[in-house]
């Protein structure tokens, strides 16, 4: 269950029933031309039939080596880790007390979860949350709003990820949803729902609860579900900026800068726009997440140190579909370092910065080359091969070559931990309960009588490495420790250490 969760008696306005709320309140009161959960899932998330049998072929299995096998591949890109919000204003309100799950990664995009026991498993690559009964496979995709937004009017908006989710309704009993929503100071005056594409009829259900960071739904019947809330008033969310770099042989360097809420949906459009664009772009690993909150129909411009020529000027940040969002273009004649910042146009407030090296632009390199490299073995292998099963792809991300891609996924070492800690203010046991999901009895006990205050920060950030296990890489760290209260010194160490500088 999600801890510390608000109640809804006072501020949710759907109606406490178990039945639906009519299609009334959409635009469409049926979906005659959508796809059924099945079409969808053959669309967007499919598995092919060696799949499947897979799947049946490890339903034993133990969720926990799922998660030690597959946790090595996790921290190589921001899409493919839960970017957890790390805004101080509504920190109090996002505590969770589930397990921590690293799923399986399936065919087109689809997760697999295994789990042995009754409980509540936080996915780490979407943030889902399931709240289970007992024994039972979980398949999950993330779909895009793009297809199911045109269903809600416009006092409902979506708050977070959509999903297709396949399991026995009756050991699934809850899941809670990822929101980008920032709930701080505009929680009154909202009602939260989520929209269930339900017999083919796009249905908003109330949510049974929610917190600062969850939105939460007991379980009717499964197919596309995902978290929207009703309000009248621009809302705030925590974002991410994302970067792209044109991969070509010249001189200058391009790139491609997105707004996005902190939301998979959101993220999962923006690159399969990248992927179909006639220039062939690759993502700059920069820690994504907005130091200020992103509110709606504010206009926010980038600046470039040194110059840079950028177009648009300013772009409005909006929750329309991709293609209405627009995107900022950046091109250097020069060589790097590049420094981007993004700003409030009204205000001038810094809302996002990252320091482009020319280490970063090497990093693409060795990225493209290694994608390179991959597709051909993949070629020459078995199509009957699944992505977790294929020994070349397993091989890139534990490659022992020199490079920062070989420094940033490796484990964090204990001279780098000292670094760290060397770096820490006075507000470290707040960090470690912040941001490294630690409480304060884990930090004490991890403390030893008469330890000198380096030592003492050394050891709680080594608690946090022995939790993490094979998550515990230098990028991972640097992801979870970008904090507006995090010291700078802390980021920057954390960001040099990431691309191998």
């Amino acid at each position: 269950m999600v801890a510390d969760m608000a109640s809804l008696e006072n501020n949710n306005h759907v109606e406490e029933s178990d039945g639906d709320i009519s299609p009334v309140d959409l635009k469409g009161s049926a979906v005659e031309n959508e796809p059924s959960s099945s079409e969808t899932s053959t669309e967007d998330s499919s598995e092919d039939d060696e799949s499947e049998k897979e799947d049946a072929d490890e339903g034993g299995s133990d969720h926990e080596n799922s998660a030690e096998r597959e946790s090595q591949k996790d921290g190589h890109s921001f899409g493919d880790v839960y970017i957890t919000p790390s805004c101080k204003r509504c920190n109090a309100m996002q505590t969770q007390c589930s397990e921590r799950v690293t799923p399986r990664k399936l065919s087109r995009g689809r997760l697999l979860m295994i789990l042995q026991d009754e409980g509540s498993y936080q996915c780490s690559v979407t943030g889902l949350v399931f709240e289970v009964s007992g024994k039972v496979n979980i398949k999950y995709s993330t779909l895009s709003w793009s297809k199911f937004g045109e269903y809600l009017k416009d006092s409902w908006k979506f708050a977070g990820p959509i999903f297709d989710v396949e399991c026995d309704p009756a050991i699934l009993k809850a899941i809670q949803f990822p929101h980008s929503l920032c709930l701080a100071d505009q929680e009154h005056g909202m009602t939260f729902g989520l929209l269930h594409l339900k017999n083919n009829s796009p249905i908003i259900e109330p949510s049974a609860d929610h917190s600062g960071s969850h939105i939460k739904w007991n379980v009717t019947s499964l197919s596309p579900v995902g978290p929207i809330v009703q309000t009248s008033q621009p809302v705030e969310h925590h974002g991410v900026v994302l970067v792209y770099k044109v991969v070509d042989h010249h001189a200058s360097s391009s790139f491609r800068v997105y707004l996005a809420t902190n939301n998979h949906s959101d993220i999962k459009d923006i690159e399969k726009e990248v992927r179909h664009s006639k220039k062939k772009y690759i993502k700059m690993e920069k820690p994504p997440t907005c130091l200020k909150l992103l509110e709606e129909k504010k206009k926010y411009r980038l600046i470039s140190e040194p110059e840079a020529d950028i177009t648009p000027e300013g772009i409005q940040f909006t929750l329309a579909a991709v293609k209405f969002k627009g995107y900022f273009e950046v091109y250097y004649e020069q060589s790097p370092p590049f420094k981007l910042s993004l700003m409030e146009a009204d205000s001038d407030q810094t809302v996002w910065t990252a320091t482009l090296r020319e280490c970063d632009v090497e990093a693409v390199n060795l990225e493209e080359t290694s994608k390179r490299r991959t597709n051909g073995t993949k070629r020459r292998s078995s199509s009957s091969m699944s992505e977790e099963e294929n020994p070349s792809k397993k091989g890139r991300w534990i490659d022992s070559s020199d490079g920062p891609k070989n420094v940033k996924n490796s484990i964090i070492t204990d001279q780098q931990l000292m670094v760290i800690a060397k770096c820490m203010g006075k507000e470290w046991k707040q960090l470690g309960i912040s941001y490294l999901n630690l409480l304060k009895k884990d930090i004490d006990q991890s403390q030893a009588k008469d330890e000198d205050l380096t030592i003492q920060k050394f050891n709680m950030l080594d608690e946090w490495r022995k939790r993490a296990k094979n998550n515990a890489t230098v990028t991972h760290l640097s992801n979870i420790l970008d904090g507006e209260d995090v010291p700078n010194e802390v980021r920057t160490v954390l960001e040099n250490m990431s691309n191998g500088c």
